[in-house]
């Protein structure tokens, strides 16, 4: 440590006191009565403060550096800013001896020597405090919690914020020793608060926040004015009578002095943050000094011991980044470290330590020998078992207990001296010498060995490895390496401080110098890179660089080198360079040019290293191969070449030792087609559509489909290309490939076909079908897409194709639910039994559902197809039958229809009268089995209710008792019950108008019928309305044997004229009737027959007298017309049921012809002409058959 002036002046009056400024730019002093501000950069008065009126004894700054205040004799304060300016004043009543603020709330601690007082800016007035004795000093704690107070009597009392006393420390000097000058320590690092005490008992002493003293006194041999810490704490500073100030550990051991004086120190203070040291003296004397402290190590391979706070040594392994700190506690002069030894030189004694064990990465040292002796020494070195202290020109060689063993005097001043090594006792020692002599010694031997001389001073020396070279760094910079055998200077290199040799490489050094970082192999040129600091070490690929105080290890690839060896192919020593540390990338490098020199042990090697598999398969098959007996190296770095990817090169070296063939497979199986087509030139077109299949397989499989197709169209593969494109959706390209193929080429016309459906492009795919003339395929292409447009116009032209396209027809309607439908496509498709299957179905669905209107229609639907199939003879007798059971259920269900609605729903369209009769209807028909879904309580109930509401009592109360014998729903029980009452009050009769008449008899017929929907008189099957349930003024008839249908209309058609009778057929006798003869018919039956050539006794109308029938018969005799009478009927009189074949027509006369009635022509229902125009109206269509009136006659 060495303390350099920096700037100094000179007051008029005694330096008392000073403060920095918290960031240190400015210095303030206390001289006489004035305050001096000075710029601490050069030293100059910045402004002199004038305010106090004597003596001004201590000044302070505040921590955040806005204001700073003075006490003076004149028991005042003064509060300054820091833009110099007095802001406040106030006084105590005695002479003010100290101040101090709190570093944390910055309240100001003035005291005098009678009182103290705390000031801060947020108080109006000052709070004070008596004090027993005369306050010196006074100090605040890091925290800002206690303030110290130093006194005349000895006594350091510490109170809190609030100024009350805490801890009061009694010193045992007491009065005799005043305390002049205290500090708390300002280390954050610190566990506790440590208090610093300098008493005019010359001692310094440490304590506690507690009071319990740190250690034993210290004694200084002056009376101390000052005490202070560095900004850190690592350092004291104090001054008094000795006229100097000295630097202390934090402990208290002295190191030495800052600057001698030439009065008392009553003042010294560190720059914040810094090294700087201002002084102030009795006679005005003001002095800044800089603190130097010298670098103090020792490195020997991967150790470096270093001097750290003064006192401390620290051993550091370079390698693994482990510290171990040896506290001496003393200042540490000099170390050495070499091997397991480790030299320390303190002022008194020199310690020789070593390590615990001989691991390498042991950390633990032990004091070996202590000499106990104080030496004045320049070097210091350590051996195994010596120490050699080097003074100027001498040198001196101790052995461990103290005794010199023996003394070199050089001719010059000894510039550096290194340990290079060798047995415990015997090592050999390298000696730089100022005139430019360079000397080997060794302990054991009492004289040096010149190893050479030149002409300049040797700043640094190293020698290599193996004792064969020498580099030197002058006092000019210049690096020169020797040879040591021939002295002959081999090279020399410019900007060097520092050399030194790579102990594990013989041709290997590096220098350092003008922030670079230079290295130098064999004689290449140096390879450079950016570093700050001095070279002191160079092992393996790292280098230990001093930068300021601190030592580093820095990993440096050795790449630069070995490249320079790889420039001149010489392979082992690059893998020699690669060894001390190198990239993976280097080392690939290395081993892929030692490849391709065909050096392959140096390449195996490298590949190892870097865990190249595949490439030492290489090295062992070429090395297999050379057992083998093969020789041609060509063949081998064509090989080399393609693993390398140098495929070219590779092919030349291929084709010039006579192997076109692998070239060709290499290129191939590097789907590297263009070069192998270039490479075959115009040779056979079959290889060359065999690459162009290769490349398309590898565009495929390398996710490159495009390319692929484009491949194996030119290569005539024509399915390929349809299968990717297809895969990938690409219609373009199919539709170009399905156009350009022949129609005769099916297979690849077909896949196209099968990609375009399975694309939705159905267009094309017909497209390609009607190309091949594959109809088939092409119907079922149109019913899969279901265009039904398209096949049923192919169905039109091919009709054998008629079942492949109503059968899915069908389907597809049935699974979309459009049964119907679906129903007749089956039956268009003659597919009978699904046609019928489907209505059964859908009529039992309906059913089930009570839809019974729908029910109806699909029974009638049911109906025409059993007699369409009836047409079959094989089938005539059981579809008939069929069909008659099921025209029999649709009018069941359409009547129900309206009852159903009745009873269900809580309004009714229908009217009374249309609900007696629908009732009523169904009674007479429900004389056997009730169908499914058909209620004869609704029925009933519905009737009961009308014919009440009618006036048809009787009837009522039949159908009320019969509900009593059935099982009725909750819901119409109540009604019901109410009902069987209620009619008892009625008379038992039936309203004559509600009476049905027989047209054909004029019998009024009993509203409840035992023989069902027949005359009770004449059995004449009644006709009715199918909407209101009426009977119709219709009287079915029948032909004459032999007249056919066609001849029956075309004799209805003509309309003979009449003659005119008298009398009317109301007034036919009964003699007439009995007039009428009886004519031989087929045996089963009996028929009224009117003899043509009778006088028909005046009647005007023949038809009238076929009506008459035999009274009481049992048997129901039809009304059986002949030519004449057929001829004598209007057209508008009759109606006319044209059932298809094998049924025969109906005919029906009305016998009111101003009363129309109108006949659907589908179902042949009869309704009263208003009623069907209005239904028809409602409903757009026929309400029984659903026949809209826009759809053609069957």
């Amino acid at each position: 440590m060495r303390a350099v002036l920096t700037w100094r002046d000179k007051a008029e009056q005694c330096i008392y006191d000073l403060a920095f400024k918290p960031d240190g730019t400015q210095l303030i002093l206390a001289a006489g009565n004035r305050l001096l501000v000075y710029d601490t950069s050069d030293g100059t008065l910045l402004q002199p403060l004038k305010g106090h009126k004597d003596a001004v004894y201590c000044v302070a700054y505040a921590k955040d550096g806005k204001r700073f205040a003075s006490g003076s004799a004149d028991k005042s304060v003064i509060i300054w800013t820091s833009k110099l300016e007095g802001i406040l004043k106030y006084t105590h009543g005695d002479s003010i001896q100290c101040v101090s603020y709190n570093p944390v709330t910055h309240q100001l601690a003035s005291c005098s020597s009678s009182d103290f007082g705390l000031w801060s800016p947020e108080q109006k007035s000052v709070s004070k405090n008596k004090s027993s004795s005369k306050i010196t000093c006074c100090s605040w704690t890091n925290d800002g919690q206690y303030l110290a107070l130093g006194m005349f009597n000895g006594i350091i009392s510490i109170r809190n914020k609030n100024g009350e006393e805490k801890v009061k420390i009694e010193r045992p000097g007491g009065s005799l020793s005043p305390v002049w000058s205290i500090c708390w320590n300002p280390s954050r690092e610190e566990h506790n608060d440590i208090l610093a005490v300098a008493d005019w008992g010359q001692k310094l002493s440490f304590y506690q926040l507690s009071g319990k003293q740190i250690g034993k006194d210290r004694s200084l041999n002056f009376d101390p004015c000052c005490i202070s810490y560095f900004t850190k704490g690592e350092y004291i500073l104090l001054g008094g009578s000795d006229k100097q100030v000295s630097l202390f550990t934090k402990d208290g051991v002295r190191l030495g002095t800052v600057g001698e004086q030439n009065s008392w120190v009553w003042t010294c203070k560190v720059k914040p943050d810094s090294n700087y040291v201002v002084v102030g003296c009795q006679d005005g004397t003001i002095s800044f000094y800089q603190l130097i402290f010298s670098t103090v190590h020792g490195l020997y391979k991967d150790r470096y011991a270093y001097r750290d706070n003064i006192t401390d040594v620290i051993v550091q392994h370079l390698i693994t980044e482990q510290k171990v700190r040896i506290k001496c506690k003393e200042l540490v002069k000099k170390i050495a470290i070499y091997k397991n030894r480790l030299a320390i030189q303190l002022p008194e004694k020199i310690l020789i330590y070593e390590l615990s064990s001989d691991d390498s990465l042991d950390m633990h040292y032990r004091v070996k020998e202590k000499i106990i002796r104080k030496f004045e020494c320049n070097l210091l070195v350590v051996c195994a078992d010596h120490i050699i202290l080097c003074q100027e020109k001498r040198l001196q060689c101790l052995s461990f207990s103290g005794v010199k063993e023996r003394e070199w005097q050089m001719e010059s001043l000894i510039r550096y001296i290194k340990v290079i090594g060798g047995p415990p006792g015997r090592e050999g020692l390298l000696v730089g010498l100022k005139n430019g002599q360079i000397l080997k010694i060794f302990v054991d031997n009492l004289f040096a060995i010149i190893l050479l001389k030149q002409a300049t001073a040797v700043r640094c020396l190293d020698m290599s490895a193996s004792r064969n070279k020498l580099a030197v760094v002058d006092e000019n910079d210049m690096c020169l390496v020797y040879d040591i055998h021939t002295k002959e200077l081999l090279f020399q290199e410019p900007n060097a401080n520092s050399v030194a040799w790579n102990t594990q490489c013989e041709d290997m050094l590096c220098f350092s110098g003008g922030g670079y970082l230079s290295i130098k192999a064999s004689t290449f040129p140096v390879h450079q890179q950016k570093l700050q600091g001095f070279v002191v070490g160079y092992n393996g690929s790292k280098i230990f660089c001093l930068h300021v105080f601190s030592m580093s290890a820095v990993e440096v690839p050795q790449s630069a080198p070995m490249y320079q060896y790889l420039d001149r192919k010489m392979f082992k020593e690059a893998y020699q360079i690669a060894c001390l540390g190198v990239t993976d990338t280097d080392w690939r490098e290395l081993a892929m040019e030692a490849l391709e020199g065909l050096e392959f042990e140096t390449a195996k090697k490298a590949f190892i290293r870097v865990q190249d598999l595949r490439y030492l398969e290489l090295i062992n098959s070429i090395e297999e191969r050379k057992k083998r007996g093969e020789t041609n190296n060509d063949l081998f770095l064509a090989d080399v070449f393609s693993y390398q990817g140098k495929f070219h090169e590779a092919a030349k070296l291929y084709k010039r030792s006579g192997h076109e063939n692998l070239a060709l497979d290499m290129y191939t199986n590097l789907r590297m087609f263009e070069y192998a087509k270039d490479f075959l030139g115009s040779g056979d077109p079959k290889e060359t559509k065999m690459l162009i299949t290769k490349q398309a397989d590898w565009a495929r499989n390398t996710n490159e489909p495009k390319a692929a197709v484009e491949m194996y169209i030119s290569a005539g593969e024509h399915v390929k290309a349809i299968e990717i494109s297809g895969d990938h959706g690409w219609v373009d390209i199919l539709i170009d490939i399905a156009r350009k193929l022949d129609k005769a080429e099916r297979e690849p016309l077909l896949m196209c076909a099968h990609y375009f459906k399975k694309l939705d492009n159905p267009d094309y795919a017909a497209e390609i079908y009607l190309k091949i003339g594959d109809l088939k395929a092409l119907v079922q292409l149109h019913v899969e897409t279901q265009r039904w447009d398209e096949a049923f116009a192919l169905g039109e032209k091919h009709p054998e194709f008629k079942d492949d396209i109503y059968v899915p027809y069908a389907q597809w309607l049935a699974e979309n639910d459009h049964f119907e439908e679906a129903q007749k496509a089956f039956h268009k498709a003659g597919r009978q039994a699904e046609a019928v299957r489907v209505l059964e179905q859908l009529t039992h669905n309906a059913v089930v559902e009570s839809r019974f209107r729908d029910a109806a229609y699909y029974y009638w639907v049911l109906s025409m197809q059993c007699l369409a199939v009836a047409q079959d003879p094989a089938q005539k007798d059981t579809m008939l039958s069929k069909f008659h059971h099921f025209q029999h259920l649709a009018e069941l269900y359409h009547g129900y229809h309206a009852i159903q609605r009745y009873t269900e729903e809580p309004f009714s369209l229908h009217l009374p009268e249309t609900l007696f009769n629908i009732s009523r209807f169904l009674l007479h028909s429900l004389t056997k089995d009730t169908p499914l879904g058909i209620s004869k309580v609704n029925t009933l109930f519905t009737l009961a209710k009308q014919s009440k509401a009618l006036g048809a009592y009787k009837l009522a109360r039949h159908a009320y008792d019969k509900l009593q014998g059935l099982q009725i729903p909750a819901r119409f029980q109540k009604s019901i019950e109410l009902g069987s009452l209620t009619i008892r009050s009625k008379p038992f009769h039936d309203s004559e108008e509600l009476v049905p008449l027989c047209y054909r008899c004029s019998t009024n017929n009993p509203l409840l019928n035992n023989l069902g929907n027949v005359c009770i008189n004449c059995r004449q099957p009644f006709v009715f309305s199918a909407s209101s349930y009426e009977v119709l003024h219709l009287v079915e008839f029948y032909l004459e044997e032999g007249i056919t249908d066609e001849e029956a209309v075309s004799l209805i058609d003509l309309e003979a004229p009449r003659p005119k009778h008298k009398n009317k057929w109301q007034e036919i006798t009964s003699s007439s009737i009995l007039g009428a003869g009886w004519s031989p018919t087929p045996p089963d039956s009996q028929t009224l027959r009117l003899d043509e050539t009778m006088d028909s006794m005046g009647d005007d109308d023949p038809f009238m007298a076929k009506l008459s029938f035999e009274q009481g018969g049992s048997e129901f005799v039809p009304v059986v017309v002949s030519r004449s009478v057929l001829r004598s009927m209007s057209r508008r009189d009759v109606l006319i049921k044209r059932w298809p074949l094998p049924l025969r027509w109906q005919y029906f006369r009305s016998l009111l012809p101003d009363v129309s009635i109108t006949m659907c022509p589908s179902c042949f229902q009869m309704f009263h002409s208003e009623d069907y125009e209005l239904l028809v109206l409602q409903h757009t269509c026929c309400p029984y058959c659903r026949r809209r009136t826009d759809d053609p006659v069957p």
